[in-house]
């Protein structure tokens, strides 16, 4: 008899992968900086000093956990607030030196563990999941 996969077979997969796969990395990336701050400080270096608000809707948070995450980089160094000259109430998170330092750190934990994980799989099938999970996304993302 064949197993018969349901959707929420495939969403339980996703997500204990992807929870093993961060408590890993932050098992072996051992500072006080969590995932999602990293996510904000790695658009902060691609796309420059941003808003909160545009942040949170770039990377998926609330406003709240935004400002959580916003205020951890900031506590730790990480970021800080760049007020707009114009418009002091235009407040941005800019990446500080050492938010960049720590990223680069993170980035090259983040090397070693994708050697370490994905060493099971060929290129070929990497590049196929890649390109599944893209294509899910991008579908599940234009119909909302």
């Amino acid at each position: 008899m064949a197993m018969k996969t349901t959707i929420f077979d495939l969403i339980r997969q996703a997500e204990l992968l992807n929870n093993e796969t961060m408590l890993y990395f932050l098992k072996n990336f051992n500072r006080n900086i969590g995932i999602s701050q990293i996510l904000v400080l790695a658009e902060l270096r691609e796309k420059g000093p941003q808003m909160q608000s545009v942040l949170a809707k770039k990377l998926g948070y609330t406003p709240g956990g935004m400002t959580s995450i916003a205020n951890k980089l900031i506590q730790e160094g990480y970021a800080e607030r760049q007020y707009d000259e114009t418009d002091r109430r235009v407040v941005r998170i800019l990446i500080t030196e050492k938010g960049l330092n720590i990223l680069a750190d993170a980035q090259k934990e983040g090397q070693t563990m994708w050697q370490e994980l994905y060493s099971v799989l060929t290129d070929e099938e990497i590049q196929h999941m890649i390109t599944i999970q893209k294509k899910l996304f991008e579908h599940i993302v234009k119909d909302q």
